[in-house]
């Protein structure tokens, strides 16, 4: 095992990793959500159609898992988002009892109109990193992400 940065009794939340993740991703909304609202889509909308769009999920389960979304929760936003012609869901041709999400044409158009609008925030957002910085970030981010995802792998097979 390596050496260890936390140790629990000199523990700070101010510190913490996690904290300031889930603090960056809060103001993120923050700022993100009044510009997607005068479009009529909330955060959550807009990260469905983002998933569907960058085929990061096809599902609602994928979305569920990659968003950490409710399912009965996300079956509301499909809903709202195919009632207003932005999403289709089919059954997938090798598996009737699966759904298939797809996006629309006004579902590409939407996010045309919306996506410059939360560039221009993240972009703000980073203003005073240089792009090698921000390389980093998001570098550093991901190492991070494979960490956890590594963590949780090792706490399954623990457990089994």
């Amino acid at each position: 095992m390596s050496k260890q940065y936390y140790h629990a009794d000199t523990y700070s939340t101010r510190n913490s990793v996690a904290y300031l993740v889930k603090r960056a991703h809060g103001l993120s909304l923050d700022s993100i959500e009044p510009g997607l609202a005068e479009h009529g889509l909330t955060f959550t909308q807009y990260a469905v159609l983002m998933a569907l769009r960058d085929d990061l999920a096809l599902n609602p389960k994928d979305i569920c898992i990659k968003l950490r979304h409710d399912s009965g929760a996300l079956t509301r936003v499909l809903d709202q988002l195919e009632a207003r012609g932005l999403v289709e869901r089919h059954r997938s041709a090798e598996d009737r009892r699966a759904i298939e999400l797809h996006l629309t044409a006004q579902g590409h158009a939407a996010l045309k109109t919306v996506v410059p609008l939360v560039v221009k925030r993240i972009n703000s957002a980073i203003k005073d990193f240089s792009p090698a910085e921000t390389d980093e970030l998001l570098r550093l981010l991901n190492k991070l992400i494979l960490g956890l995802h590594a963590e949780i792998a090792d706490q399954s097979g623990a457990s089994a």
